[in-house]
């Protein structure tokens, strides 16, 4: 069965989406397209941002091969993801954790006080619809993150090279050709580094 390669832009890099802590790489918010349709094996390949403040739109934010998904009610129940559960008193990592969504049963939610919720802790409803819109949670214990520390992609996945795999503006790329993947793949493996790296861009910089 070939593989396919997600390829999208981090516009908000604040270890939240993706959430790359606590032994495990999750997307349980945002992308709710990617999340629908990766499957396990595919690779997601995130990019930073090109906006002006930022300039990294040629640079790895995160890499991460999925090996399990999850819905939204097993995420929450899992004990693996419970220190994914936000607090956003103490930490920056606690505060990103995205296990924002307590099941309350026939297809409601409580929305936990987090980076999708209003400042009081109220929650946001279209964050609500997006990310409850597909129950389905990407897991990884297969990734690199460096948040806003990255390097740069080779040339040849950039506009112009051979693969052309990074995503511009809105949205996301999927690609179905192997050889692509193999080549993202590989070029991952040669870094010879797995698990979280780097800062996310927005606790380098402290934006909000």
């Amino acid at each position: 069965m070939s593989r396919n390669l997600f390829s999208y832009v981090v516009r908000y890099d604040y270890g939240f989406a993706p959430n790359p802590f606590h032994d495990y790489c999750t997307l349980a918010t945002c992308k709710p397209l990617i999340r629908k349709h990766a499957q396990i094996g595919d690779w997601i390949l995130g990019t930073g941002s090109n906006e002006k403040r930022i300039r990294r739109g040629e640079y790895l934010v995160y890499a991460m091969r999925v090996t399990e998904y999850v819905s939204t009610k097993e995420y929450w129940l899992d004990p693996r993801f419970e220190r994914k559960k936000p607090n956003l008193l103490h930490n920056w990592v606690t505060a990103s954790g995205d296990n924002i969504y307590a099941p309350l049963g026939d297809g409601c939610w409580h929305q936990l006080s987090s980076y999708h919720t209003n400042a009081d802790g109220s929650r946001v409803e279209k964050h609500v619809a997006r990310d409850t819109g597909i129950e389905r949670i990407l897991v990884s214990d297969d990734f690199v993150y460096f948040g806003g520390e990255g390097p740069r992609l080779p040339e040849c996945f950039l506009v112009g090279g051979e693969f052309q795999m990074i995503c511009i503006g809105i949205g996301y790329r999927r690609f179905k050709n192997e050889t692509t993947v193999f080549a993202l793949e590989n070029w991952i493996r040669s870094l010879g580094l797995r698990g979280f790296q780097g800062k996310p861009w927005n606790w380098v910089n402290k934006r909000t």
